[in-house]
């Protein structure tokens, strides 16, 4: 096939602007596998500091990826039957629900972590349990999840599918579970995978509700780079793909699956 002139020009500048991107991760990656971040790759590889923040900040891991988990979960059981109510209801109450539900992504992390903190902070030990994390997680992610399942059931004639359903004596579980869930996978899939990644990496909101006892792993990962030990924090950048990727290539498995009840 005879490639246009402009093709080999558009080309490398998309590879310019991938190299550029992915160029400081790699980077961020080795520093964490350098027995010495000054030296550079002269000093040798290592698993040191890999092992080292593993060994110091494994509380923090497994909290991180256990909220992660918790709030995927919540954010499903909420967030699925939400963006059903709001494809069905066309009216303009469901478009200023939608538009609400945006609020905790417009709004600063700090400004929600804050609003939480004078609303809920005194509430028995629920300040210093992780789920006041979790909570924050879930009005930050929750949004992600009704937009993509939203956007996939209004690409798709779900009435249409729903009354045909209907008509062959189908009831409203068996609709929604035989015929609205599978139809709508890729939405779900799409959603678990912003919220997973946005909850595990998320920052300003974590730093602002953590306690001692409940520190996220975006947070130390702030504090091994405060130690000023580059090599430290990289390692953190290390272990933060080791729990991500298996995470995401498992959801896109779940995606790729073959639908059997769809129609």
């Amino acid at each position: 096939m005879k490639r246009s002139p402009s093709f080999w020009p558009l080309l490398a500048f998309t590879a310019a602007v991938a190299i550029f991107l992915i160029a400081p991760v790699v980077l961020s990656v080795l520093a964490g596998l350098t027995a010495n971040y000054l030296v550079g790759l002269e000093s040798g590889l290592t698993l040191r500091w890999v092992l080292k923040v593993w060994n110091d900040y494994r509380g923090p891991i497994g909290l991180s990826l256990g909220i992660a988990l918790a709030c995927l979960f919540l954010t499903l059981l909420l967030g699925v039957p939400l963006a059903y109510v709001l494809a069905r209801q066309q009216g303009r109450a469901a478009r200023l629900i939608e538009e609400f539900l945006m609020l905790p992504v417009a709004l600063p992390g700090l400004a929600t972590a804050l609003a939480l903190i004078v609303a809920y902070g005194a509430v028995g030990g629920f300040r210093s349990h992780w789920t006041f994390i979790l909570v924050g997680h879930v009005l930050f992610t929750l949004p992600f999840m009704v937009r993509a399942v939203l956007a996939v059931m209004h690409a798709i004639d779900m009435r249409t599918l729903e009354e045909g359903a209907r008509s062959l004596g189908a009831s409203f579980g068996q609709r929604f579970f035989g015929i609205v869930l599978p139809n709508c996978r890729s939405g779900i899939v799409a959603g678990s995978l912003m919220v997973v990644t946005l909850s595990i990496g998320e920052f300003n909101m974590s730093l602002l509700l953590h306690t001692p006892f409940t520190q996220t792993l975006p947070v130390g990962l702030a504090d091994a780079y405060a130690s000023l030990r580059i090599e430290v924090g990289s390692a953190y950048t290390v272990i933060f793909f080791i729990l991500i990727v298996p995470l995401l290539v498992a959801l896109q498995r779940v995606g790729r699956a073959p639908r059997s009840g769809s129609a």
